[in-house]
């Protein structure tokens, strides 16, 4: 026995000896052992530990959700975050790894613990891992708790430790966490749960969120509510007893219930996220300038308006909001939701080209006051017209004969506009329209013709809205000194394309102070319902075939524009903007802060002598005169043309000339003279003017003191007559006027008389193809004449 005992001994004090040599003769297979450990460790971890496929989240200039689109995989998986929100990172460091920012990805500490309450418990309750673990086995997508498998978390986690920051671990964390359900990580939870940021949760919903990737399965806000609740007030207490919270917060954290049935998260912008999905930004935090309050103000709006246009089978609407102050888009309803999708409802209308109806015409006649070729209250006139037989006409078919321009822009009266832009030429205004970024007028300007101002050309609402928008700018920056400055909205930090400049500012002003009286009484709408506080500038427009309505309107703060119709182009009775699209502007404004009106760009106005009855600059013989202030560019406007120095007879009875009377026998009066058909349509109206006196029966006269005139047809034009369904010809209708109401007048067609008429002077008559010369002669012989051909088509 006592031999056995020293064998043994010397054996264990020759061990270490022995065991020395032999691993120093082994030590090549040792290093190159635990170099291959090494090499395995260094490149253990995979370059990215997470792939899976992200939301599309939209978020407002505030970081609010405006809209989320589900990640690929149906899961609710917001983009990864960069860092943890304090409350959080505080609960799950306390729940989960209270060692976290002290191991180096494995804790001996919580292996030993983990394994006391495996014992206590008679079954495997905890692991023992650490958040760094835990990322590892998140990553590798559900592995077996096997041995082996903890083995790979170990080196994968240490090896972590060596890659990244703790914070950098912990926000991989808090970013793939199960939170339950379908729900991946913090963000998604915060707003699926709670309906707001995860940096806004309170101590009880960061405590919530914390303890739910512990046992997902099992803890859901639907189910087994009692274990959840308790497990959070746990954690809540260890918040407490480490000082973490105070006794104020902690009671508080525990009378915080538990939340209900997860909130829908927000879809305000759908359209707007479509777009940032289709420039490739799909799987990102996208970041607005639109202001969630506004967004989903403007939403509801259209939602209502919707419901009612609906009853008519308008099925689409679009509106948008421009804040002037900062330059960005803070509202944007690209259409009116529809569950079915059905009407083109998916569809963004806000950049779709549409026909642009009366839109257009502010421009215009801004581009006239810049040019110096209108004053605002000259007169233009405003009868039948008919040019290469394109034939305008008014909305409610009636003429006043003379209008003033600022009138005939807020009533929006279709010819005396069109007689501007023949007057201003097509091709200029053609070229002005591109000069301040209307980017879908690019087809040649003889394409669009004279109807180009009345619904001939196609815009889009992001358009129009930015060009009066960029209008009113022009203002706001003449008041703060920087003049015509021009400045262009954009809805990404990324577009920052110029396309165009504006108006001068006194032209803006001009055009805004006419746009403050927009009025259509010919239309049955009711004006008492959009009555404001704040000052509007602001325009209508139907385009033909009430196929799209339009309004858009500004004040120095915002630029608001909407569109209503039919994505499909269909057009319906009633769809005018004055009926569809005004009520929803107004309601928009009616949700925006009011503001003081632009101040008037004095430095670029002068005081002018105006004609007080024709509004153009006075001539010297205008009998009344008054001086107003108007842009500079009015100077070289032109004298008025309507005023002529007439001579009377003393009496004043008869209008005379040298060849009847003697000069000492006449006296010399100024007098408003109009054309014979301005002439008609404006007494109509205006009972107090007085016509010119006629010429004494035995005195002679040119042809431009005429008392009558030809109103259709038109001088050299081209008249169609189409034929009816009996194969008969239609008849042409030729009309002329008088300055007499009585005047009897003879109508001859190629030296041939065709009949006679008295007071309405209009005459029915089937003239064959070809050249032809029609001529008018009244009971005091008095005759004119215009030449005109009948073509085939």
């Amino acid at each position: 026995m006592y031999l056995r005992k020293m064998n043994f001994w010397s054996k264990i004090k020759s061990f270490p000896k022995r065991s020395v040599k032999w691993i120093w003769k082994q030590k090549f297979y040792f290093l190159g052992a635990w170099a291959i450990v090494f090499i395995i460790w260094l490149y253990c971890t995979p370059d990215e530990f997470f792939d899976d496929p992200t939301c599309t989240i939209l978020t407002d200039k505030d970081g609010n959700i405006l809209n989320a689109r589900i990640a690929d995989d149906g899961q609710w998986r917001f983009p990864p975050r960069e860092d943890v929100p304090y409350k959080f990172k505080q609960a799950i460091i306390q729940f989960e790894d209270r060692d976290f920012y002290e191991h180096w990805g494995i804790s001996f500490k919580a292996f030993g613990r983990a394994m006391q309450q495996n014992i206590s418990a008679g079954r495997v309750v905890s692991g023992g891992s650490t958040i760094t673990m835990q990322v590892v086995r998140l990553s590798r997508k559900g592995q077996s708790r096997s041995i082996s498998e903890k083995v790979v978390e170990v080196f994968q986690a240490t090896r972590m430790e060596w890659t990244y920051s703790k914070d950098e671990i912990l926000a991989m964390y808090a970013s793939y966490a199960p939170m339950g359900g379908n729900v991946v990580g913090i963000d998604a939870a915060a707003w699926r749960y709670f309906g707001r940021k995860a940096e806004d949760l309170s101590w009880a919903e960061s405590c919530l969120l914390a303890v739910l990737p512990n046992a997902p399965s099992l803890m859901h806000l639907d189910r087994n509510r009692d274990l959840l609740y308790e497990k959070r007030n746990r954690l809540i207490d260890r918040l407490f007893e480490v000082g973490i919270i105070d006794e104020t917060e902690w009671q508080l954290a525990l009378m915080e219930e538990l939340p209900s049935a997860p909130p829908d998260l927000p879809s305000l912008a759908p359209h707007v996220i479509d777009k940032a999905i289709g420039n490739g930004l799909k799987g990102q935090w996208v970041s607005s300038t639109l202001d969630s309050y506004l967004q989903n103000e403007v939403t509801n709006i259209v939602a209502y308006h919707h419901e009612l246009l609906e009853q008519n089978e308008i099925h689409n609407a679009a509106a948008i909001i421009l804040d002037l102050e900062t330059k960005q888009v803070v509202a944007y309803v690209g259409n009116s939701y529809n569950k079915n999708n059905d009407h083109g409802n998916q569809v963004d209308v806000i950049k779709a080209p549409r026909s642009t109806g009366s839109i257009l015409k502010p421009f215009l006649y801004a581009a006239m006051i810049e040019d110096g070729e209108i004053t605002p209250n000259q007169l233009v006139e405003d009868v039948p017209m008919i040019v290469s037989g394109y034939a305008p006409k008014n909305y409610d078919e009636k003429y006043d004969g003379v209008v003033p321009a600022h009138r005939a822009l807020a009533r929006s009266l279709n010819v005396p506009i069109v007689k501007l832009l023949k007057q201003y030429g097509v091709q200029k205004f053609h070229q002005k329209l591109n000069d301040i970024g209307l980017t879908t007028v690019n087809r040649p300007s003889s394409d669009y013709g004279l109807s180009l101002v009345l619904g001939g050309a196609e815009a889009s609402l992001w358009d129009l809205t930015t060009i009066y928008g960029n209008m009113a700018i022009t203002l706001n920056n003449y008041r703060s000194g920087a003049k015509n400055q021009f400045e262009n909205f954009k809805l990404y930090d990324a577009n920052k394309n110029v396309i165009g400049k504006s108006f001068s500012p006194e032209a803006v002003w001009t055009t805004f102070e006419a746009l403050l009286d927009v009025a259509r009484p010919e239309e049955d709408g009711n004006w008492q319902q959009f009555n404001t506080s704040q000052k509007i500038a602001w325009k209508t427009g139907t385009s033909y075939g009430f196929r799209d309505a339009w309004a858009i309107g500004v004040t120095p703060k915002y630029a608001v524009g909407v569109w209503v119709g039919n994505a499909d182009g269909e057009g319906r009775p009633g769809l005018v903007g004055i009926k569809a699209a005004a009520p929803i502007l107004f309601d928009i404004f009616s949700r925006l802060d009011g503001t003081e009106w632009f101040s008037q760009p004095f430095d670029e106005m002068v005081e002018l002598e105006i004609c007080k009855e024709t509004g153009f600059k006075a001539s010297h013989i205008c009998p009344h005169k008054e001086t107003t202030s108007v842009p500079k560019s009015c100077e070289s406007a032109q004298v008025c043309p309507y005023h002529q120095m007439i001579h009377t007879t003393l009496d004043g009875k008869y209008r005379v000339n040298s060849s009847c009377e003697s000069p000492h026998q006449m006296k010399s009066v100024p007098w408003m003279i109009l054309p014979p058909l301005a002439e008609k349509y404006y007494k109509q109206k205006n009972p107090t003017y007085q016509s010119v006196p006629s010429y004494r029966p035995d005195c002679q006269y040119d042809d431009l003191a005429k008392p009558l005139a030809i109103a259709y047809p038109k001088k050299e034009s081209h008249i169609y007559i189409p034929t009816n369904l009996d194969e008969t010809k239609s008849k042409t209708v030729f009309e002329a006027t008088h300055i007499r109401s009585q005047a009897t007048i003879y109508w001859h067609l190629d030296d041939q008389f065709i009949g006679q008429t008295v007071g309405i002077h209009q005459v029915e008559y089937v003239p064959a193809l070809g050249q032809h010369e029609l001529k008018i002669v009244d009971d005091e012989g008095v005759e004119t004449s215009v030449k005109f051909e009948v073509i085939n088509e």
